[in-house]
């Protein structure tokens, strides 16, 4: 198991525009080779925007894009023609298989906190692709099949046990709260990546909201 810190995150974004962000992975000006990706995780970008801040139009390509919103409300629109507004408990995802552009924004009143993961495609190309799940129940999975990825969302109360799945390769964000996951103790923006998991389990110290991917 190897645990990531959230102070060990790369920061980035520009903060003078009101965007603030913290990339668990390689990414832009802080490549690091031996950091580049974890089974088909490529970046898991916690991003901060102030009301009126967001990203203006850009492109993506061979990339499947899930979104987790913490607090606040994000404005997505894309070249596919989709506009939606993503709000806490929303799983949104977008296929960038074959080339897609968009727009993130806070159009809200208050700050917004989102968690933005990116994997690999198993198969390059096809169609750009969008998906809103709206309020996902706890422990209902959310299934990547372009990806081989499985996302586990996980609202634990404290002192509440939940087991992590086996697999090759899962990966463990602790959103809000603490979770002790082994002889480890993760708050906040911690992460844990685990390589051939088996019997895995993780206990929450205080109220805890975890992501958890599942991959082959």
């Amino acid at each position: 198991m190897d645990v990531r810190r959230a102070d060990e995150r790369y920061p980035g974004g520009d903060p003078a525009a009101g965007i603030t962000s913290r990339h668990a992975f390689s990414f832009g000006p802080h490549y690091d080779p031996d950091n580049l990706r974890f089974g088909a995780l490529l970046a898991c970008n916690e991003e901060r925007l102030e009301p009126g801040a967001g990203f203006d139009e850009h492109p993506h390509s061979h990339t499947e894009i899930v979104t987790w919103v913490v607090e606040g409300e994000l404005t997505h629109r894309d070249s596919a023609g989709h506009e939606t507004v993503v709000r806490a408990g929303d799983v949104q995802r977008l296929s960038a298989v074959g080339g897609v552009r968009h727009v993130e924004r806070n159009d809200a009143a208050v700050p917004l906190t989102f968690v933005q993961m990116w994997l690999a495609p198993l198969d390059p190309g096809g169609d750009a692709a969008y998906e809103i799940v709206r309020g996902i129940a706890d422990s209902t999975p959310y299934a990547v099949p372009e990806a081989g990825a499985m996302l586990h969302v996980r609202r634990l109360s404290a002192g509440e046990r939940t087991a992590v799945p086996d697999g090759a390769y899962v990966y463990v964000h602790v959103v809000r709260g603490d979770v002790r996951l082994g002889e480890e103790t993760l708050g906040a923006g911690d992460a844990a990546r685990v390589t051939d998991a088996d019997g895995v389990d993780a206990v929450a110290v205080t109220r805890a909201e975890v992501l958890v991917w599942e991959m082959a």
